[in-house]
């Protein structure tokens, strides 16, 4: 074990904001603005719950993770610590829904960024096209060239933090008048949207999503029962500053009512009014980066997952899934099994958007808030290790997460309250998945690996 402990308190901190900054804050600030009905206060009251939920959740799995004797993150905390056949579930939905669906979404989105920046005529069925194109390439590309992936994600981690930060900081000084309206786009003003300001939860449960992977790094970080709380509760905590600061610069630069009328026009807007003529097309080339950089990162990670329920006899076809290409290191069957099903999903998504079925939302807020509703039965898990006296500090076994499943409840009512209609629905389908996945691990005919 002691070999392995190479990381110190700085390299988890950093670790865990790399992950969480995605490309979420970029198209998701004038969703979050729009659901708060323009209220400056109630977004960023927003932002600290989702903060809050990622502190307390990620201190509270932080205590399965040092004491877990498997690799793999939460399905392993599952396994060992729940059931096999819970962790089967969860397993199937993170390969059959979650990941699938956010790798879907963040694709779809660089196609809508690609089009912004060269200023093409915009469709659905464009932004889908190109969003193809996009994931198609990144699962190719991380599949035979694993270090070119790794080079690809280690530039754009450092990129994306530049226009964040960048407008953050011009947002202090920044004096001019807020632009005018883009022709054909009208007015949208503030309003008062009552309690459905919640349903900013879904969008900003969105833009932190990423830290559940942090907790997968705990046993290779030196003195990890003391070093890795507090680093997941700075880690997020400098995530929400730089978030904040973000969020609070784009309406200091555009203004309120041009953000909740032109939506994702808005950062185009920042970089003309900041650098002028070529600003518009400056800042979308950074942000475009940045958003493939989270399309190729999710990919690298996701083309592994049918592989590591397969070796587990999680999944249908595990024999054949549990291939590897010794060459590659990779199982081609699993690579092909994520990306098909991703495409399903994109596939999915299409049809949500083009008949307006999540009234503005989408697939992928819908498979993180019943994420945040699974990790409720690990924060039960904790809790019963601190009664038992496993976990001595009542803190982390006892506060820390029932602030945290407090925390998952909220998630949960702000996803219901951002789509009442449709939000059952699918949070019933993907509880039908973890079902299937239950119990498949109870059948006698699943398939389990062949040794060697």
């Amino acid at each position: 074990m002691k070999e392995r402990e190479h990381y110190g308190l700085g390299t988890a901190i950093s670790m865990i904001v790399g992950i969480s900054i995605g490309s979420g804050i970029f198209f998701k600030s004038d969703e979050i603005l729009s659901l708060t009905g323009g209220s400056v206060w109630l977004g960023v009251l927003v932002f600290i719950i989702g903060a809050l939920c990622v502190i307390f959740g990620s201190i509270t799995l932080s205590q399965l993770a040092g004491r877990s004797t498997m690799r793999g993150g939460v399905v392993s905390y599952y396994e060992e610590f729940v059931s096999e056949k819970a962790a089967n579930a969860f397993g199937w939905f993170q390969m059959f829904v979650y990941f699938p669906t956010i790798t879907a979404i963040v694709s779809w989105v660089s196609g809508i960024y690609t089009i912004q920046l060269f200023n093409l005529t915009s469709s659905l069925e464009l932004q889908t096209f190109l969003g193809f194109i996009y994931m198609t390439f990144f699962f190719t590309m991380n599949y035979f060239s694993y270090k070119s992936g790794g080079r690809f994600q280690n530039v754009t981690t450092i990129i994306k933090m530049i226009p964040l930060i960048g407008i953050g900081l011009m947002g202090i000084f920044w004096t001019q008048s807020a632009p005018g309206l883009p022709e054909g786009i009208e007015l949208v003003e503030r309003s008062n949207v009552g309690w459905a300001w919640l349903g900013a939860l879904a969008p900003v449960a969105f833009s932190f999503d990423g830290w559940i992977v942090s907790t997968t790094i705990t046993q290779e970080v030196r003195n990890h029962r003391r070093t890795m709380p507090l680093a997941l509760t700075v880690g997020p905590l400098i995530v929400l500053a730089v978030y904040l600061a973000f969020f609070l610069g784009l309406i200091a630069i555009v203004g309120v009512e041009f953000i909740l009328s032109a939506g994702d026009q808005a950062i185009a807007q920042v970089g003309q009014s900041v650098f002028g003529l070529y600003g518009e097309r400056i800042l979308l080339s950074f942000v475009l980066i940045s958003i493939l950089g989270v399309v190729n990162g999710i990919s690298l990670g996701y083309i592994r997952l049918p592989h590591t329920l397969a070796v587990k006899g999680m999944v249908p076809l595990s024999s054949k899934i549990s291939r590897l290409d010794e060459e590659k290191g990779l199982s081609p069957f699993a690579a092909i099994t994520a990306y098909s099903i991703t495409v399903f999903w994109l596939a999915m998504h299409y049809v949500t958007q083009r008949w307006d079925i999540l009234a503005g939302g989408d697939i992928s807020e819908i498979a993180i808030v019943f994420s945040y509703v699974l990790y409720i039965i690990l924060y039960v898990k904790v809790i019963q290790l601190q009664r038992k006296g496993v976990i001595k500090s009542k803190f982390l076994g006892l506060v820390a997460p029932v602030l945290g499943t407090l925390g998952s409840l909220t998630i949960l009512l702000g996803g219901w309250f951002s789509n009442p209609v449709y939000m059952p629905v699918f949070i019933g389908f993907s509880a039908l998945v973890c079902l299937f996945g239950y119990l498949y691990s109870g059948s006698k005919n699943r398939l389990i690996p062949n040794e060697g």
